[in-house]
């Protein structure tokens, strides 16, 4: 399977401009942000197993080792519940982005629950920035999948 579109391919289209900025709100919460910058991580990447994104997959799982990540928490994101390698903040957040990511199957949208046990852990700002990680992961899982862009190639430390 190749990729059906390279929506970056000529940087003057609008596209690719609305790309870039795409990008660069990420980079913001990536390089600003006061939430811890391995949940940030954990978050991307468990939105992206969700939305079927092998690209974003594969560059949030090699970004977060490259940064240190375990690989027996890597390989435990997707059954995060199940495990025992993730502090209860890091579950708040992997809920709220699941239950975020999840909103076309959840009738209520984000629950009180999951929401109540974020605000337990992070701050006002830290919250706008998880929101926020999670709205933009899921845009840029959208436009990855609808043109098949490919995971496995990617190197660490290009994104994020």
């Amino acid at each position: 399977m190749t990729a059906r579109l390279n929506l970056l391919g000529d940087p003057d289209t609008t596209a690719a401009k609305a790309a870039a900025r795409f990008g660069a709100a990420s980079r913001t919460i990536l390089q600003e942000s006061t939430l811890p910058a391995a949940t940030q991580k954990l978050v991307l990447l468990r939105a992206s197993q969700i939305n079927g994104d092998a690209y974003a997959t594969d560059v949030w799982a090699k970004n977060a080792a490259a940064a240190g990540e375990d690989a027996t928490r890597l390989s435990l994101v997707a059954a995060w519940r199940e495990s025992t390698v993730f502090t209860d903040a890091e579950r708040a957040a992997l809920e709220l982005a699941e239950q975020g990511t999840d909103i076309a199957y959840a009738a209520g949208g984000v629950s009180d629950e999951a929401w109540t046990d974020a605000v337990k852990h992070y701050d006002q700002g830290q919250l706008s920035d998880l929101v926020m990680l999670i709205a933009l992961i899921n845009a840029t899982n959208r436009m990855s999948v609808i043109v098949r862009q490919r995971g496995g190639d990617y190197e660490p430390g290009h994104l994020g």
